[in-house]
């Protein structure tokens, strides 16, 4: 088998792992299995436009809004399609924010909202709490995202500065009923953690943020109304009661790759964690033959260059396997399945044995966190375009 039918079969793998997360799909099995008699649709997320084209059709002749990302925000007859700033928070998410507020206050004990949340919904639904600028919140999200700090990590934070995370959503809409169908980008699929939770309850509180903030030494860097409001008093955590679905995830994407490759051995555990240590973890399970695996990982900013988790962790391998000294011909694919990793146009990488010597010092690349600029050069940019939907990272790594 040649380089160039490896590269193609990874790719075929994983793209039916983005197959599997639908979101119209998905949405529509959820509500033929559990209807929903829903007065108003609120979608947010990278998923969000093809989640609601399914509840429309499922629940005609009913407002829809709809919050996402710029690559997924084409009109769709029926709903107000809002594009927002990913993954850094903009004034046109904040105009959705107030939107998405003003027709939840607008409800009442006998209606009944449909919540469509997908990954991306974090940045791209910012509602600060008062005394909070959007200014400060999108300095907090630059800060946390270049921290290494995890998910989990971040979420928490970014709810304790948020009027409609961590359940605030169910506050506002309050005392009408509340079904949200959930696309999870999630590690584990803690719900809280989805867009930072909207219909869930909070993951900690004002005081754990601060410990996390403190613990990634970016603290004092915070700006000073976030310090001010993380340093006060914890308001109640109890929030009104929603039907949660989880409809779609990552661990579901990687048995649809599995189901194509029985014989292909899978991680078990989600890989997550530094990049780097991630690819030694990869390259000590995989064995000759066809390798898969989902997870997210983090990478710590120390350079100006531009890439992404799933760019760098596909170098950082490429860079292992030359170490182990492995046979030539093997092939790796590390994405994302939304379509997008980090501010690039690129899904991740799609590398090979003879990548690094496509690429002019690669080590400076990788110190300065250039891994789009490593991976152009070598034509092994992963390009795919917005997907419509987001569950996190998949891998595939082929050796003979």
């Amino acid at each position: 088998m040649t380089i160039a039918t490896r590269r193609a079969q990874a790719r075929a793998l994983f793209d039916a792992g983005v197959a599997a997360a639908d979101p119209v799909a998905a949405t529509t099995r959820a509500l033929v299995q559990s209807p929903v008699p829903a007065t108003l649709i609120i979608a947010v997320g990278k998923a969000a436009r093809g989640m609601a084209q399914a509840a429309m059709a499922a629940c005609p002749n009913v407002p829809c809004l709809i919050v996402t990302n710029d690559e997924n925000a084409a009109p769709l007859a029926g709903a107000q399609v809002m594009a927002a700033g990913h993954p850094v928070p903009d004034e046109r998410g904040a105009r959705a924010a107030d939107m998405v507020i003003a027709a939840l206050e607008g409800v009442g004990a006998g209606d009944h909202v449909l919540v469509l949340v997908s990954g991306g919904g974090s940045a791209l639904l910012p509602a600060p709490v008062q005394g909070v600028s959007l200014a400060d919140k999108a300095a907090m999200n630059n800060l946390l995202l270049a921290s290494g700090a995890d998910i989990m990590q971040m979420n928490l934070v970014r709810q304790q500065l948020s009027r409609l995370k961590g359940g605030g959503l169910l506050r506002i809409a309050a005392p009408a009923s509340v079904t949200a169908l959930i696309l999870s980008d999630v590690m584990g699929d803690d719900l809280r953690a989805v867009a930072s939770g909207p219909t869930a309850a909070p993951l900690g509180t004002k005081a754990q943020a601060c410990n996390i903030l403190q613990s990634f030494d970016i603290w004092e860097k915070c700006p000073r109304s976030v310090r001010d409001h993380l340093s006060g008093v914890d308001t109640a955590t109890d929030i009104p009661r929603a039907d949660n679905h989880l409809i779609g995830a990552n661990p579901i994407s990687l048995r649809a790759m599995a189901a194509l490759v029985p014989d292909a051995h899978v991680i078990a555990d989600p890989i997550e964690g530094d990049v780097a240590a991630a690819a030694r973890v990869i390259c000590d399970a995989a064995a000759p033959g066809i390798t898969l695996w989902g997870g997210e990982t983090t990478v710590h900013l120390r350079g100006t260059g531009r890439g992404g988790r799933n760019q760098e962790l596909a170098l950082r391998i490429a860079l292992e396997a030359r170490a182990r000294g492995w046979t030539a011909g093997w092939v790796c694919l590390q994405g994302g399945t939304d379509g997008r990793d980090g501010p690039t146009d690129a899904a991740g990488g799609l590398v090979d044995s003879g990548t690094l010597g496509r690429i002019d010092n690669v080590a400076a690349l990788l110190a300065n966190n250039d891994s789009y600029a490593a991976l152009e050069q070598a034509g092994d940019l992963l390009i795919t375009g917005a997907t419509g939907t987001n569950v996190a990272d998949l891998g595939v790594l082929i050796r003979p």
